[in-house]
């Protein structure tokens, strides 16, 4: 409200103090005086949104980003663990393999779409362990290669935008027992 509305106001006000002042003629100056402050304010307020907007974004998207490269990351290690161990049970059989265990591995993960996985078996090969003894699968991922949102996004590369997880390696390992055909 602008000083002269008000100093009205107040002189209608205080000519009979028991006198209420007409209440649609004081709704209709209080609101062209909101109007006034809307509309000063608005004015002040263009590209402040823009603004907002250019702060806000980067770190929400930074946050999306990163859940969907964490969610990769956990799948991709769930994956890798179930290959391991696909691995495990045809290397405990009789008459066992390294090449064996490397192709079932290797078929598990391509099924999955999960390319540059190392396998590694141990005892090398799994048939000269002896009945009971342990067998150990290991199979290992560069992240990097596997990320969904390439190398300068992801957790695992030497370009990544994050500080941490340079150089990640997902890696799974199962252990059975030998086993002997009877």
């Amino acid at each position: 409200m602008s000083l002269p509305n008000l100093s009205r106001i107040l002189r209608v006000a205080s000519a009979d103090p028991c006198r209420v002042p007409d209440s649609q003629s004081a709704d209709q100056e209080i609101r062209r005086g909101l109007e006034r402050v809307y509309r000063f304010c608005r004015k002040n307020r263009r590209g402040a949104a823009a603004v907002e907007f250019a702060v806000v974004a980067p770190l929400f998207f930074l946050l999306v980003f990163g859940m969907i490269e964490f969610g990769r990351m956990v799948m991709v290690q769930q994956i890798i663990t179930n290959g391991s161990r696909e691995g495990a049970r045809i290397a405990v059989l009789e008459g066992a393999k390294t090449d064996q265990v490397e192709s079932a591995v290797s078929k598990y993960l391509t099924k999955a779409s999960i390319l540059g996985g190392i396998v590694s078996v141990s005892p090398d090969p799994p048939g000269s362990a002896t009945y009971g003894d342990p067998v150990a699968v290991t199979v290992s991922v560069p992240f990097d290669q596997v990320s969904w949102l390439g190398k300068p996004m992801s957790l695992g590369s030497r370009g990544s935008v994050l500080p941490f997880g340079r150089g990640l390696n997902l890696t799974a390992t199962t252990v059975m027992r030998r086993e002997t055909v009877q």
